[in-house]
């Protein structure tokens, strides 16, 4: 499907999604969240697609946020809905059920941030900045941001961000654990691709159940997540995955996993 607004491609097994309105600073508005969450379906349910990258156009920004003149015109009667779509973007990055990366290239503002806090991890250029701005504008984060940002650095600091609307460099993020690696601006996308070609050459099953076993083992509590836990590693201790993993192993071969 061709999109105006991002650029969806499939190199390697890894998908590639680039926000792409760099004259915008590649800004969210409700056409951009359509495109991505339809590229998203594409991303989950691609039996070649192991991995995906989100990033944004140019070198000045991953997404710097919503687009304020589409902001203006929402009010109370629309406001929930535009939220929960957001929401619904955000969720379902996290939900892809596949690890993604955000290669954060630049300014990573409200929306955008909520985008990148959405992946499984997060790589930044060492010119990337991470915020959460809206209250200077009378709003609030809404995709997400408050619930995410205070689970990954705690309440504190999340609130600080909030109400003081300062920005995380890329090594701040990276001291209180937002960044999972820092890199330079030129080696971003190498870095987020190697990273990805990596995890691409894992069991896709096995890596599902990972991701889900810590996504929502990590909010409940530790008796219900080791149950998760248990179950999850059960249906995999069944996979032909498993099977063939252990053979490999000791056969000294190279595996060839099929995602069952």
């Amino acid at each position: 499907m061709k999109y105006e607004n991002i650029i969806y491609e499939v190199k390697d097994s890894v998908g590639i999604l680039t926000v792409n309105r760099p004259d915008k600073l590649n800004a969210l508005n409700s056409h951009v969240i359509d495109e991505v969450v339809d590229a998203l379906g594409e991303a989950k349910k691609s039996e070649e697609v192991k991995a995906l990258i989100i990033t944004g156009s140019g070198s000045k920004a991953f997404v710097a946020g919503a687009d304020i003149p589409e902001i203006q015109k929402i009010g109370l009667k629309d406001g929930m809905d535009f939220s929960r779509r957001g929401q619904e973007m955000t969720r379902n990055v996290e939900e892809l059920g596949k690890p993604s990366i955000a290669a954060v290239n630049g300014l990573a503002l409200g929306g955008g941030c909520e985008l990148a806090l959405g992946c499984t991890f997060r790589i930044l250029s060492e010119t990337a900045k991470l915020g959460l701005p809206e209250l200077a504008l009378g709003a609030m984060p809404g995709y997400g941001g408050t619930q995410r940002m205070s689970r990954i650095i705690g309440k504190s600091r999340t609130l600080w961000m909030i109400l003081t609307g300062d920005m995380l460099s890329a090594h701040e993020a990276l001291q209180l654990g937002l960044a999972n690696k820092v890199v330079k601006p030129e080696e971003l996308m190498e870095v987020a691709a190697a990273t990805a070609k990596k995890m691409a050459q894992k069991p896709s099953l096995a890596m599902k159940m990972c991701i889900m076993a810590v996504n929502h083992g990590a909010e409940t509590d530790l008796e219900s997540g080791l149950f998760l836990e248990s179950a999850l590693a059960n249906i995999l201790l069944g996979s032909q995955d498993k099977t063939e993993g252990i053979a490999a192993f000791v056969e000294k071969r190279k595996p060839i996993f099929t995602g069952k």
